[in-house]
C-alpha cells in the first residue's frame, strides 16, 4: 500500500474548496460525468486510431445511488487509469494550481470561475462528500487496477484495486450537509440540467416494462371462462440522455420537423411552434455548433430572455449567455455549443475574451444573413411574422452596428393600410410627395392608429403614406435612423398640423384681422386649461379640423427616450439587488 500527501502547500485547501463554491456545490456530477465523458472519448479515440487493440463495444456511464450506505457512484467504462496515472493525474497535476487558487480567490467567495480553471474538477467531490474513493482499470491490459482513497485531508492512500473490468468508479461517501444527493429526484434533475444532450449515454436507475416478445395466453375453464395471463414484465435500463441532440448533425441531415421536435424537447413546456431557426456550424478560427429559434414575440424586451443554452462539448454551462450573444439576441431560444468557451469563467473573463467576441460577432452575422434569405425567398412569408420578430431586429438595429447596416436588406417599414416597405422601396414611394421646402424627406408614422385615427387622415387627404411604428425603443431607432440616412426626418403624424409637419413653398394667410385673433386667443385660453396646453393660432386650410391637439416631436420623443432608459436603469438595479 502507498501512502502520500498530495501535492499542496497548504493543508486546508478541500475546506477552502468547500467554502468558497458552496454555492455551485451542484456542479460536482456536472464534472465528474465530463470527466468520465472524456475518458470514454479519448478510449474511442484510440481504438478508432488503431492505436491499441481493443473492443470499444457500446459503452455507457452510470450513476447510481446507495441510499443506505450513504454513497454516489459514478462508473464509465472509458480509459481507466494505472496506479501511476493515478499518482500523475489524480495527486499532482489536478493541485498544481492551488495555492494560486488560495492567495487569488481566498476573499472572493461569489466567484464560482475557479473550478476547472485550475482543473480542480475532479476535487469538486469534496464540496459534497467526506470521503471520495477512485476504482480504476487501464485499458492496457498488462497494468494493475488502483484503489485511491481521501477522507478531505491532504493525505490519501493508493494501493492496488481488484477490479477487473475496464474504466473507472467513482465512489463519494457523501457528508451529512449533502444528503439532498442521495436523493434520487435531486440527482435526476441534474442530470436534466447539466447532461441532458452528453455524447456518451447515461443510465440512472431502470425502468418496467412490456415485454414485446410475450403474448400473453388466454386459457378457458372448465365453465367456459376467460383468464389471460398478466403481462411479462422486464426491466430496462434508463437513458436519461439524448447523445446526438440535433445540433451536432449536418443541417443538411435535418428535415424541418427535426428542429420542430428538438425545439419541443428543450421547452416541453411552450407550445407554440418556432417561427423559424437558424443553424449554426462553424470550424474556423472558432469552434461553434447551434440552432437558435425566433419564437413569437411580445413588445416586451426582457420577458424573452434566458432561454438559450449555452453547451460546452455538450455539457450545460449556463442559460445566462449575455456576453457571449448579442444582446438583441437573448430573447431567441436554442442551443450555442463551443469547446472555445471554459466551462468555469465569470463574466467579466466573457466580457474581455477575444475568442467570445469572434463568436458574438458571426453570430450576429450569421442571423443577419437568414433574415436576408428568409426575405428573399418568401417576403410574403416573411411580411406575415414581421410583427413577432420585429422587437428583435429593431433592437440589434439600435444596438449593433454591423447588424444596422445589414439591415436596409430586410427590415420592413409598415404603414397604416397594412403595407409593407424596405428603407430603400419607402424612400422612392414618398421622395416626390414627402420632400419638404428645405428638400428634406419627411417619414410621418402613427404609433396607435385608432388614437391617431383623425391625424392620419388628414395626411392621407394629401396623399401622404403614414406608417405604422408602435414598438417601446421606436423613439431610440428613428433617432439611429436620422442620423445615418442622409437629409430625412421621422415625424409623428399628430405632431403638428399636417402643413407645419411637411412644409411646402406656398404659405397659408390669415382670413382674420389682427384684431379678430387677438379675441380669438384671449378667448380661448380662457377655456382651454395653461397647465396641459398651450394655444397657438395659425391660418390652415377651410376645410381642415378648426381646432387640432398636437405633440410637438422634439419634446415627446425626448419625453419617450427618458422613459425607456429610467426603465432600463430600474430594472437593472433591481437585478443588481437581486444578484448582491
Amino acid at each position: 500500500m502507498a501512502k502520500g500527501n498530495i501535492n499542496v502547500a497548504v493543508e486546508n485547501i478541500f475546506p477552502l474548496i468547500k467554502k468558497f463554491l458552496y454555492s455551485d456545490h451542484e456542479i460536482f456530477l456536472r464534472e465528474l460525468i465530463s470527466n468520465a465523458t472524456d475518458a470514454t472519448l479519448k478510449l474511442k479515440h484510440i481504438a478508432n486510431s488503431g492505436e491499441a487493440k481493443l473492443d470499444y463495444g457500446n459503452p455507457i456511464i452510470e450513476v447510481k445511488i446507495d441510499k443506505k450506505g450513504k454513497k454516489l457512484h459514478i462508473i464509465d467504462q472509458g480509459l481507466g487509469m494505472t496506479i501511476e496515472e493515478v499518482k500523475k493525474y489524480i495527486n499532482e497535476i489536478a493541485f498544481s494550481g492551488a495555492e494560486e487558487f488560495l492567495d487569488q480567490y481566498k476573499d472572493k467567495a461569489e466567484d464560482s470561475g475557479i473550478i476547472g480553471h485550475f482543473g480542480l474538477g475532479f476535487y469538486s467531490s469534496f464540496m459534497v462528500a467526506d470521503k471520495v474513493e477512485i476504482l480504476t482499470k487501464s485499458f492496457k491490459d498488462d497494468e494493475d487496477a488502483a484503489h485511491w482513497t481521501c477522507d478531505g485531508s491532504p493525505e490519501y492512500t493508493l494501493v492496488k484495486g481488484k477490479k477487473k473490468d475496464r474504466g473507472t468508479e467513482i465512489i463519494l461517501h457523501i457528508a451529512d450537509d449533502s444528503t439532498e444527493f442521495l436523493e434520487e429526484s435531486r440527482i435526476n434533475e441534474l442530470l436534466q440540467k447539466y447532461n441532458k444532450f452528453m455524447p456518451i449515454p447515461i443510465k440512472f436507475g431502470t425502468k418496467e416494462a412490456n415485454d414485446s416478445n410475450h403474448v400473453p395466453k388466454t386459457t378457458k375453464d372448465k365453465d367456459g371462462k376467460e383468464t389471460t395471463e398478466p403481462q411479462k414484465k422486464i426491466t430496462i435500463d434508463n437513458i436519461i440522455n439524448n447523445p446526438n441532440p440535433a445540433w451536432t448533425k449536418q443541417p443538411a441531415d435535418l428535415k424541418d420537423e427535426d428542429y420542430k421536435s428538438f425545439y419541443r424537447e428543450l421547452y416541453p413546456m411552450q407550445f407554440e411552434e418556432p417561427l423559424f431557426h437558424i443553424h449554426l456550424n462553424v470550424d474556423y478560427p472558432f469552434n461553434l455548433t447551434g440552432i437558435l429559434y425566433f419564437p413569437k414575440m411580445t413588445n416586451d424586451l426582457n420577458i424573452q430572455k434566458d432561454k438559450i443554452q449555452l453547451y460546452q462539448n455538450q455539457v450545460f454551462v449556463t442559460d445566462n449567455v449575455e456576453g457571449i450573444v448579442p444582446e438583441f439576441l437573448t430573447m431567441l431560444r436554442g442551443v450555442i455549443d463551443s469547446p472555445d468557451i471554459p466551462l468555469n469563467v465569470s463574466r467579466s473573463y466573457l466580457q474581455t475574451d477575444g475568442a467570445v467576441k469572434k463568436i458574438a460577432s458571426y453570430i450576429t452575422r450569421k442571423v443577419a444573413d437568414k433574415l436576408k434569405s428568409l426575405f428573399n425567398d418568401n417576403r410574403e412569408d416573411f411580411e406575415k411574422k414581421w410583427n413577432d420578430i420585429k422587437i428583435v431586429i429593431e433592437y440589434g438595429m439600435l444596438s449593433e452596428d454591423k447588424f444596422f447596416e445589414k439591415s436596409d436588406a430586410f427590415a420592413l417599414y409598415p404603414t397604416v393600410d397594412g403595407k409593407y416597405y424596405t428603407y430603400d422601396e419607402l424612400h422612392d414611394k414618398i421622395k416626390a410627395n414627402q420632400t419638404d421646402k428645405d428638400d428634406k424627406l419627411v417619414i410621418l408614422y402613427a404609433s396607435d392608429k385608432d388614437a391617431q385615427h383623425s391625424y392620419i387622415e388628414a395626411a392621407k387627404a394629401k396623399g401622404y403614406e403614414v406608417l405604422l411604428l408602435d414598438s417601446p425603443i421606436i423613439s431610440h431607432l428613428i433617432q439611429k435612423l436620422e442620423t445615418t440616412k442622409e437629409n430625412v426626418s421621422f415625424v409623428r403624424v399628430d405632431g403638428d398640423h399636417i402643413d407645419n409637419l411637411i412644409k411646402k413653398d406656398d404659405t397659408k394667410i390669415s382670413k382674420l384681422s389682427d384684431e379678430e385673433k387677438t379675441k380669438l386667443d384671449e378667448l380661448l385660453k380662457e377655456v382651454v386649461p395653461s397647465e396641459k396646453f398651450m394655444v397657438q393660432l395659425e391660418p390652415m386650410d377651410s376645410n381642415a379640423s378648426p381646432f387640432i391637439i398636437t405633440q410637438p416631436e422634439f419634446m415627446r420623443r425626448m419625453k419617450e427616450m427618458q422613459q425607456t432608459v429610467v426603465a432600463e436603469c430600474l430594472e437593472w438595479a433591481i437585478c443588481q439587488k437581486c444578484i448582491t
